[in-house]
């Protein structure tokens, strides 16, 4: 990709720490569940994320969504929250992705620099720590060997890019990194395929949330973030919303 060389400035900070989830009021984070990669099992609540919000599809002048459609640029979430800060939340993430994009060196060992304070941080309050990268993006952090430098860091993404995704599947990721596929409403076939060979998918439903979809377990994805935790072979539904609700081109499935 050409730089452009596109005005911005260097962010103080890449990432943001979930608020504390054992003070959290919801109490389905008291839930235990097997974790697969440590052969345990953990609490929701004993999980503290920590998130890079970049700049989604071309907003920033750089594609950072290379697999999006139509439905899903519509639809993104990266303008929930409340309005009045939209301006502002863009204006970081756009020089997040900026910084990425033009000063890739810089930047990754500020990220790097940050993971790891996350990672003490959470050795010292007794959390998990968890990490995701694409809140808002879908970049493909694994070429940069970051991973490999936090093993006992859990990293999570969602992607649209099959590749990734078949990568993933045949294992060719550190162990330490969970990725599950989104659909959109041009990659249904995608889909079957990466549930077919063991894989998660994510979709968006209208209305409520059925058990099963195509013959396939249906997971509330809304009760909690944490994908890795989730059983291999399963759709993590999500409700619409948002400007979701009014999708009309097949992104939103109707159950």
């Amino acid at each position: 990709m050409v730089k452009l060389n596109l005005e911005y400035k260097v962010p103080k900070r890449l990432t943001f720490r979930s608020g504390n989830p054992k003070t959290d009021k919801n109490k389905k984070l008291d839930k235990v569940v097997y974790y697969e990669l440590e052969k345990t099992y953990i609490k929701l609540n004993d999980c503290l994320i920590l998130r890079y919000n970049g700049m989604p599809y071309n907003l920033s002048g750089y594609q950072m969504c290379p697999s999006a459609s139509v439905g899903c640029s519509v639809s993104c979430l990266h303008t929930a929250g409340n309005p009045v800060f939209q301006k502002q939340k863009d204006l970081g993430r756009i020089n997040r992705s900026r910084y990425y994009m033009q000063d890739r060196v810089n930047h990754n060992k500020q990220l790097i620099k940050e993971i790891r304070n996350h990672e003490i941080y959470c050795n010292k309050n007794g959390f998990k720590p968890v990490v995701r990268l694409n809140t808002t993006t879908d970049i493909s952090w694994e070429i940069h060997g970051i991973f490999e430098l936090f093993p006992n860091v859990q990293f999570y993404d969602y992607t649209k890019i099959k590749k990734r995704i078949l990568k993933y599947l045949n294992n060719m990721y550190p162990k330490n990194y969970h990725l599950t596929f989104s659909m959109h409403e041009t990659n249904y076939d995608d889909c079957m395929e990466v549930l077919n060979k063991g894989g998660n998918v994510a979709m968006v439903f209208r209305k409520d949330l059925p058990e099963t979809y195509k013959g396939f377990k249906v997971v509330n994805g809304d009760e909690s973030d944490l994908r890795f935790l989730d059983q291999r072979n399963t759709i993590v539904g999500l409700k619409a919303k948002g400007k979701a609700k009014k999708d009309t081109t097949g992104f939103v499935v109707n159950s």
